[in-house]
């Protein structure tokens, strides 16, 4: 039967796995996006960093080819050209010329060699000839490519720049000397590559772990520091991508190598904050979350709506069981829905009314047969038939009843009639025996049958006796009420018989046939014979049947009406 405890603990799990799987799924797939938004954040941020490295590649060549043509433009004018062809080199006019043509280019180095590399002249104040060994390595190598210009990164006072180098003739193809300018790499310049890219820059010297410093950033100070103290890997000392936090927030770096002239490799940094790019993505991601949170509590609410729905009229059901299962079987149940639920119920209350209707039938039944039979006839159905077994049968009957029957009201003859059978009855059912019916003041009853009965001979002898004994305490009563005495005899007989259920398919009786039950019956009859001074006569059959000691009397054979063999009887006098 169900538990109604154990039923709602069972429901309550149920909900929380429920709840459980769904916020599993609603967490894991807020997961997979997070980390998907997060994955394809760094792959756009990488897609860009690799094109702002292009970009910058493409400014510097693009103004590196535009300070070759206009130096080789200036380079050309007359007055320079005289300068360099006059026996004895003017250096003051000279340097006077390339602040002029500083200004021009907008560039804050202009230089001059002659052939042989010797600096001539410059406009940055305390460039020596000394320092000036990447310009000279750009002529050599112009000169040997023949080449119309030369670039490449270097570093000047500390500085880095990025020098171009172009010949001087005078005239075509004859070089009489080479005009050099350079520009610097500094913050305005990684200021408009960021406009430029969207990217931050920041330019770091040097690849070791010791002697690295900031040469030009667009980012501030204390970020550009973060960024030249990163550690750098096997990988990362190449071009490749890593994060880098900076004060707390994620940067996506892109880290590419910067070759120069006469020095170690320097780096440049392009970044691009993670935290920035996911903002698109967290304001979705936050708007998931909370449509996730409201879709789980709706979710909740609905199954916490659903399982009382569900467990209200299961507990309803279940506590009628209880009911039913207490013999209730006219409360009924009264459902106002209209579902399988509403339908169950009804079930419910046509399974009430059939087991109130089968127990009044059984009842009626145990009134009408015995309970034995009234089992046998429930468990195996009504089936025509039987089987032969050995039984003892037992036949009482009043004597003297007729006369008293005249003198007696119909209504108060059934009533004394009732008060005896009652005595009788209770009797031969303590003992084991089974009514099989009553003939009017007489009563058939059967021992061993339809159940099998230990010693059922020895058992019908003692319900024998104990009516006897029931019959003086009754008898008692009735002269107490003015009435006469009874007298019964009884006949006990025990035999091989055929018993089982007799009579037609709609109407059927538990009864046993042979000529044992004529043996009894006539046994009965002999009891009138005052010779005998007995109430109960019994056959040397059933003494021979019981294992039990009882007082008898042997009082010989009798011939028996419609049996040919005479029987031996005994008179019961009382239990040894």
């Amino acid at each position: 039967m169900l538990q109604l405890p154990r039923f709602r603990r069972f429901r309550t799990r149920l909900l929380l796995i429920i709840l459980g799987l769904l916020v599993a799924a609603l967490g894991s797939s807020y997961v997979l996006v997070t980390r998907a938004n997060k994955a394809n954040a760094i792959a756009h941020i990488e897609s860009n960093l690799a094109g702002a490295v292009r970009v910058f590649w493409f400014s510097v060549q693009l103004r590196q080819e535009r300070l070759a043509q206009s130096a080789a433009v200036m380079s050309a004018d007359w007055p320079i050209r005289t300068l360099y062809l006059q026996d004895e080199l003017d250096r003051a006019t000279l340097r006077s010329t390339l602040t002029s043509y500083a200004d021009r280019l907008q560039v804050p180095v202009v230089a001059t060699f002659d052939n042989d590399g010797e600096m001539l002249a410059t406009t940055m104040i305390g460039l020596t000839d000394e320092h000036c060994g990447p310009f000279r390595y750009l002529v050599r190598r112009a000169d040997e490519e023949s080449t119309e210009y030369a670039s490449d990164f270097a570093y000047l006072g500390g500085q880095l720049h990025v020098l171009v180098v172009v010949p001087l003739f005078a005239p075509r193809p004859n070089v009489i000397g080479w005009f050099a300018v350079a520009f610097p790499i500094d913050d305005e310049f990684a200021t408009n590559l960021r406009r430029s890219t969207q990217a931050e820059v920041t330019f770091v010297s040097g690849l070791g772990d010791h002697d690295r410093r900031v040469l030009a950033t667009s980012l501030p100070a204390a970020l550009a520091r973060t960024v030249a103290a990163h550690k750098l890997t096997d990988t990362s000392r190449h071009e490749g991508t890593s994060i880098i936090s900076m004060d707390g927030e994620p940067y996506v770096t892109l880290l590419a190598p910067l070759d120069l002239l006469g020095d170690d490799p320097a780096r440049i940094a392009l970044q691009r904050s993670l935290t920035a790019e996911l903002a698109p993505a967290r304001e979705l991601e936050k708007t998931i979350l909370l449509i996730s949170v409201i879709a789980l509590v709706m979710a909740s609410v609905v199954a916490i709506g659903v399982a009382r729905g569900v467990s209200q009229p299961v507990q309803e059901l279940a506590a009628h069981t209880e009911v039913i299962a207490s013999g209730d079987y006219k409360t009924h149940l009264h459902p106002n829905r209209s579902d399988e639920f509403g339908r169950l119920a009804e079930s419910f209350n046509r399974m009430s009314d059939g087991l109130a209707e089968r127990d009044q039938v059984r009842d009626l039944l145990d009134k009408n047969v015995s309970p034995e039979i009234a089992a046998q006839l429930m468990r195996d159905g009504a089936i025509l038939g039987g089987e032969e077994r050995e039984i003892t049968v037992l036949f009482a009957d009043l004597r003297g009843f007729t006369p008293l029957s005249e003198k007696l009201p119909p209504r108060e003859l059934i009533d004394l009639l009732n008060r005896y059978l009652e005595c009788m009855s209770a009797e031969i059912e303590r003992h084991g025996g089974v009514i099989d019916k009553f003939i009017g003041d007489a009563i058939m009853a059967i021992f061993g049958a339809p159940v099998d009965q230990p010693d059922a001979a020895g058992q019908a002898l003692r319900a024998a006796l104990a009516m006897e004994q029931a019959l003086i305490g009754f008898n008692a009563e009735l002269r107490a009420e003015g009435r006469p005495d009874l007298a019964i005899g009884i006949g006990i007989n025990t035999a091989q018989v055929v018993a089982g259920n007799i009579g037609s398919k709609r109407r059927l009786n538990y009864s046993v046939i042979g000529d044992g039950v004529n043996v009894a019956a006539r046994l009965e009859t002999q009891t009138r014979n005052p010779e005998y001074r007995t109430n109960i006569l019994v056959s040397a059959a059933t003494l021979a049947a019981t294992s039990s000691q009882f007082h008898t009397r042997a009082l010989g054979t009798i011939n028996v009406k419609g049996r040919n063999e005479p029987v031996t009887v005994f008179a019961l006098d009382g239990l040894a």
